[in-house]
C-alpha cells in the first residue's frame, strides 16, 4: 500500500506519472461528462416553451439563472475543501459529492407537468432541487480531487504542471463527449420532429438522465480502484490517520507561506475577468449560435448543444502538446512564470472574442433577422483561441494552488481558487443579459478589450508576484 508519506518520498526527477493520476483522470472525466452534459442543455431547457419540452423562461431571466447556478457551483468548493481538510478527508468528500450530484441529475430527469407550480425563479420544484444538489455536491467533489492530484507529487517535481494538464485533459474528454451524447438524446433521439425535420418538442430529460448515469460510473471506478492506485493518499484529514506523524503540531504560518497565499488571492482576482468572458460559452454564445450562426453543414443541422464540445475537443487535441512544452521548458530552465502564463491566457481569450465581433459584422451588425447567418468558422476560431488561453491559465492555476498552499490548507485554498469562477459566472450572467439590450457587437467588443488589458497588467506584475512565491513560481 502506498501511503501519503511514501508518495512524498519519491524522487523529484521521476520519469513517469503514478498510476493514481489516471484513476483521477477517469473519475474526473465522468464527473465532467455529467456536469457539461447538463450545462449544454440548461439554457435551452430554461428558454424553450413548455410545449417544446422546456420551462418557457425569458432569455434575460434564464441567463441570470444560469449565471447564479454556475456561480454557486464554484462557491461551495471553499466549504467542501475546508471540511475535507479538517474533518473527513478528500476521498470521503469526493464520494459524498459524487453521489449528491448523481441524485441532482435524476431530479432534473423528473419531467415537470405543465401545471406544476413554480417553486422559485419560474422553475418547478424538481428542477430547483436538482440544481441545488448539483451545487452542493460539486462543493465536496471539485476542490478535493484536484488536491489529490497535487499530493501525488512532491514540491519541485517538474512533472507536476504536466500532471495537471493531463488531468485537465480528463476534464475535457468528459466535457467533449457530454454535449454530443446528451445533445443527441435531447435534440435527436428523443425529440419530436415534424415532417420538415424541425424540432417540435425536445427530450431534455433523457439528456439529464445520461448525465446522472455518467456520474455514477465515475464514482464506481473511484471507489473500487482507489485503495489499489491511491493507497492512503487523501483518505484522512491533515494530521489524522496516515498523516498523523506529518502534522503533529499546529504551527503559525511563516512569512513565506503568507506571501504565497497572497499570490493565490491576487491571481484569483485577475482570473475572475477571464472566466466572466470564457463562460459566455454556455449562455450568450449558445443563444447567439442558436439564432445567428449557420449550423447547416452538408445538409445536416448541427445541434446547438454540440458546440459546447468544441472547446473541450480542442483541449483534448492540444493538452498533451502544451503539457510537453511546459516540461521541456522546465527542464531547460526556461519555463514561463505562472503569472506570465496566466496573463497570456487572458490576452488569448480577448483575441477569441474579436472573432465574434467579426461574426456580428459579417451579418451587418446587430440585425434581428435570424435568416441572416454568420459563418460557423468565426465561432470555431473563437473557441480555438479560448482553448489555448484556457490551457495557459486553468491547469496552471490548479498546479499553482497545490504548490503555494500550506499542506493543512490546500483543499480550502483550492476552494478559494474556485471563488474566481463563482464571481465570474454571476457577472457573466449579467453580461449575457445585456447582450439583448446593448447588442452583441458592443458586448463582445467590450469583453475583448477588457480581458486583453487585464492580461497585460498581470504580465507587468509578474516579476513582483514571482518574487513573492519564494522559489515556487
Amino acid at each position: 500500500m502506498q501511503t501519503t508519506s511514501a508518495v512524498q518520498e519519491q524522487p523529484t526527477m521521476r520519469q513517469s506519472h503514478p498510476p493514481g493520476l489516471y484513476l483521477l483522470f477517469f473519475t474526473e472525466m465522468w464527473e465532467r461528462f455529467s456536469y457539461y452534459g447538463m450545462r449544454g442543455l440548461l439554457v435551452l431547457y430554461l428558454t424553450k416553451t413548455a410545449l417544446e419540452g422546456g420551462l418557457g423562461i425569458p432569455e434575460a431571466s434564464a441567463t441570470l439563472i444560469y449565471g447564479y447556478f454556475t456561480g454557486f457551483v464554484y462557491f461551495t468548493p471553499i466549504i467542501g475543501g475546508w471540511l475535507a481538510d479538517k474533518f473527513i478527508g478528500q476521498r470521503r468528500a469526493i464520494l459524498i459529492g459524487g453521489l449528491t450530484m448523481a441524485v441532482g441529475q435524476f431530479f432534473l430527469f423528473m419531467q415537470p407537468s405543465l401545471s406544476t407550480e413554480a417553486a422559485a425563479f419560474g422553475m418547478p420544484w424538481p428542477t430547483l432541487v436538482g440544481l441545488l444538489m448539483l451545487i452542493l455536491g460539486n462543493g465536496f467533489f471539485k476542490p478535493n480531487i484536484s488536491t489529490i492530484v497535487g499530493k501525488l507529487y512532491e514540491q519541485g517535481d517538474p512533472l507536476r504542471d504536466a500532471a495537471f494538464t493531463i488531468f485537465y485533459m480528463g476534464i475535457n474528454t468528459g466535457a467533449f463527449i457530454a454535449p454530443l451524447v446528451c445533445g443527441f438524446l435531447a435534440e435527436n433521439l428523443f425529440a419530436t420532429k415534424n415532417a420538415a425535420g424541425e424540432i417540435m418538442s425536445y427530450g431534455f430529460r433523457y439528456g439529464f438522465m445520461a448525465a446522472g448515469i455518467g456520474m455514477l460510473i465515475g464514482q464506481l471506478a473511484f471507489n473500487l480502484l482507489g485503495k489499489k492506485y491511491l493507497g492512503d493518499v487523501g483518505l484522512y484529514p491533515e494530521g489524522q490517520g496516515a498523516d498523523k506523524t506529518k502534522v503533529a503540531v499546529k504551527e503559525p504560518l511563516t512569512k513565506e507561506e503568507t506571501d504565497r497565499m497572497a499570490v493565490i488571492f491576487i491571481i484569483t482576482l485577475f482570473v475572475v475577468f477571464f472566466w466572466a468572458g470564457f463562460e459566455q460559452a454556455g449562455s450568450s454564445l449558445t443563444l447567439y449560435t442558436d439564432k445567428f450562426i449557420d449550423r447547416n453543414v452538408g445538409g445536416f443541422l448541427i445541434p446547438t448543444s454540440w458546440f459546447q464540445s468544441v472547446n473541450a475537443g480542442f483541449i483534448v487535441l492540444l493538452g498533451a502538446p502544451v503539457a510537453a512544452l511546459w516540461v521541456m521548458l522546465g527542464r531547460k530552465g526556461k519555463d514561463l512564470s505562472i503569472p506570465v502564463k496566466m496573463g497570456l491566457g487572458m490576452i488569448l481569450l480577448g483575441v477569441g472574442f474579436l472573432f465574434m465581433v467579426g461574426a456580428v459584422m459579417e451579418r451587418g451588425g446587430d440585425v434581428a433577422d435570424q435568416s441572416i447567418k454568420a459563418s460557423i468558422w468565426w465561432l470555431i476560431a473563437t473557441y480555438f483561441f479560448h482553448t489555448v488561453g484556457e490551457l495557459c491559465l486553468s491547469p496552471v492555476g490548479l498546479s499553482m494552488v497545490s504548490r503555494l498552499s500550506p499542506p493543512a490548507l490546500t483543499s480550502m485554498l483550492m476552494g478559494v481558487w474556485f471563488l474566481a469562477p463563482f464571481v465570474a459566472q454571476i457577472a457573466g450572467g449579467y453580461i449575457a443579459k445585456y447582450v439583448e439590450e446593448l447588442g452583441a457587437l458592443t458586448v463582445f467588443g467590450l469583453i475583448a478589450g477588457f480581458v486583453i488589458f487585464a492580461g497585460l497588467v498581470l504580465v507587468l506584475l509578474a516579476r513582483k508576484l514571482f518574487h513573492m512565491m519564494h522559489g515556487r513560481g
